[in-house]
């Protein structure tokens, strides 16, 4: 039987790019199975090629290396596609920063961060889990830390800049507000610990940031 790296064209030609494609996925998809069954540590890139069908020797040309397979199943979960354009990047997050009404976006960014937790929490479980004893990936942590941070505060600055955050609150605690409330933590605490269903933390989450970080409005 062949296997999915062997499908197509010869390499570099029309159907290069999209086998490509085809093997990351492959793998992408059978490690997120071996990694939730087995964890991080015990899965390893033979069980990865065998429950995605493509060498080994393919994915450490296309991942380097079993860290490499995490970080893209990690970036497929944050933007729910592979695709290489950054999440901020996005039509739709750039509309969201755009518009004029900070609870329309502070709502919209609570709908965002609630399908983005919803598909990397398992995935984040393990990364923490790995962590734990791997200094790579316990890097790939704190890096994927400082990435959200920097994410969440183009909210505060934009906020900031047209004047939305309630009066005495400064642009650096509106981000570390939106940092702490928008954390995977607290997402894990609320849906795993407490039980809430996901659509009742983004309308927990939208009310708390504009509760947090916008005036009250006045009465008509």
């Amino acid at each position: 039987m062949a296997t999915v790296a062997e499908h197509g064209g010869p390499p570099g030609g029309p159907g290069g790019q999209a086998r490509t494609r085809l093997a990351r996925a492959a793998v992408v998809t059978a490690a997120r199975a071996l990694f939730t069954e087995r964890g991080y540590a015990a899965t390893t890139v033979e069980a990865i090629s065998d429950g995605s069908g493509v060498p080994a020797a393919t994915i450490y040309r296309l991942f380097s290396a079993k860290l490499g397979i995490l970080k893209a199943l990690l970036d497929v979960s944050i933007a729910g596609d592979d695709e290489a354009a950054p999440l901020a990047d996005r039509p739709h997050v750039r509309a969201l920063l755009d518009d004029p009404d900070p609870r329309n976006q502070l709502a919209g960014f609570a709908g965002i961060t609630r399908r983005i937790m919803s598909r990397t929490e398992p995935v984040y479980r393990i990364l923490v889990s790995a962590a734990g004893s791997d200094p790579d990936a316990a890097a790939l942590l704190a890096g994927q830390a400082r990435h959200r941070q920097r994410g969440q505060a183009q909210i505060a600055r934009v906020l900031a800049r047209a004047g939305a955050l309630r009066p005495g609150l400064r642009e650096r605690e509106a981000a570390d507000i939106i940092h702490a409330l928008m954390s995977p933590e607290v997402y894990r605490l609320l849906t795993g610990d407490r039980g809430w269903r996901p659509e009742r933390y983004e309308r927990w989450l939208s009310g708390i940031l504009i509760d947090q970080l916008l005036p009250p409005l006045q009465p008509q």
